[in-house]
This record gives C-alpha cells, structure tokens and sequence, in this order.
C-alpha cells in the first residue's frame, strides 16, 4: 500500500466530495486503483513509463498518460485529476504550450511557475465580498471573527494535490493559495468547467492568488474557535509582512 493511504481521515472537511479510492491490499499499486476509480481523461501508468529526459508535463499531453508513484502525493495527484478533470488537462495543455515554446529551463518562466504553484496549493473560494475583502487586507480578526457568520455563506474546494498530501497530518501554518470562484456556481463539476475556461495565460502568469491558512476556516478545525487562535501573527501575518 502507498505509505501513508491508510491515514487519510475522509471524513474531513476539505475531503468532502473527492471520489473516494481505496487500495486492494497491501500490494496494490496507485495508478491501477486510480484507473478503477473513475472516468479520468488521462490513465495512470507506474512512474518507470516515464521516459529519462522527458518533461513530466509533456509526457502527459503527448501519451495522455500520468506517471504514478506509490505515494501520497501522487495519489492526491489522481483523485485530482478524476475530481477537476477539464482544469487539469487545460493546466497540462497550458504546462505542455509554455515547454514546446521556451523548452525546459533550469527556472520556470512566469507562466509556469504559476500553473505550479495552483496545482501544487491552489484552492477556490466562492464567498461574499465582504470577505474576499477582508482575506485581501489580511484583516484576520475581521475575516474570522466579526464575519464569522458569513462563512456559512462561503465554500472552500481544496484543488492542490501537495496540499492536500499535507492536511493528512494537518499543522495550523498550512496554507492555500486561493483564487476566487464565482458564488453562483453550485457543483465541482460546474466549476471545474469554469476554471478549465477561466485559466488564461496573460492572467496566470501574474499569480491571481491570495493566501489563506487553511486551518482557520470555520468549521474546518476545531480549535479556530477560540478567538486566540488567530493572533498567531507567524501564521496571520499583517498584509505588509505577506509574500506578493
């Protein structure tokens, strides 16, 4: 079993939707219990299909195959791809377009570096203005406490698969790179269309994100309740102390 599957706690909030896959026994590998799973525009294949020398994202576009690892990370990776599969090929075809343009370098270019960071870390918030506003501002205490109750109004969908590797041991300076969804939208599947078509490369490449700890979404974890637990300024930093 890839280390680490059997200590996913599914029932945690930033899991809630995400196909559920399980491993057969102790000797099941990740990308065969990906490929029963569901109907994913790509099929995984074990990480020695890959070949030495080739770009990751440019073996996927050209084969429509993802090499797996029997890890966590790369199991995140697939539920990913079965749970947003038109943002993910539309990131790969982005990813594949920016290599065949610039070739594979030492630094990855603007654009590059953006698809990463989301695909990685990303999240979309779908939420009232008032508090996309106050998120901007880093008014911590003004987002999570005097707004509180607009969170019920708000809805945090995980995409980043490294992010989602890490809240299986969830620590509180975890945080997403958050880009902002449409409020309107009801379903994954909906939004997943809007963000395949939402994904422009003059747009991305300036990294429309804005951080948020994950940890202090209400709700999500269960000491965030004491109002003390956002005056961590080492995780709620001031806006002049934020990376841009």
């Amino acid at each position: 079993m890839a280390a680490g599957v059997d200590a996913i706690d599914w029932s945690a909030p930033w899991l809630q939707g995400l196909p559920r896959v399980v491993l057969d026994d102790g000797s099941g590998s990740v990308h065969e219990a990906l490929n029963r799973a569901g109907a994913a525009p790509v099929r995984f294949v074990p990480q020695s299909a890959l070949p030495l020398g080739t770009a990751y994202e440019q073996f996927i576009h050209d084969t429509g195959t993802v090499p797996t690892r029997d890890n966590l990370h790369d199991f995140f990776n697939g539920l990913v791809w079965l749970y947003f599969p038109h943002t993910k090929r539309r990131l790969n075809q982005l990813q594949a377009q920016a290599i065949a343009a610039d070739g594979v370098q030492s630094v990855r270019g603007p654009l590059r570096d953006a698809l990463t960071v989301f695909d990685e870390n990303g999240a979309l918030l779908q939420a009232p203005d008032a508090l996309w506003d106050a998120l901007r501002a880093r008014d911590w205490q003004r987002l999570f406490i005097h707004l509180r109750p607009l969170w019920r109004e708000a809805r945090l969908t995980l995409f980043g698969h490294a992010l989602l590797e890490k809240l299986v041991a969830p620590r509180k300076p975890m945080v997403a790179h958050v880009h902002p969804a449409p409020p309107a939208i009801d379903s994954v599947a909906e939004l997943d269309e809007w963000l395949a078509q939402a994904m422009q490369p003059g747009a991305w490449a300036a990294k429309p994100f804005t951080p948020l700890p994950v940890l202090g979404v209400p709700g999500w974890w269960p000491a965030n309740e004491a109002p003390g637990f956002y005056a961590d300024t080492q995780v709620f930093r001031p806006l002049r102390e934020a990376a841009s």
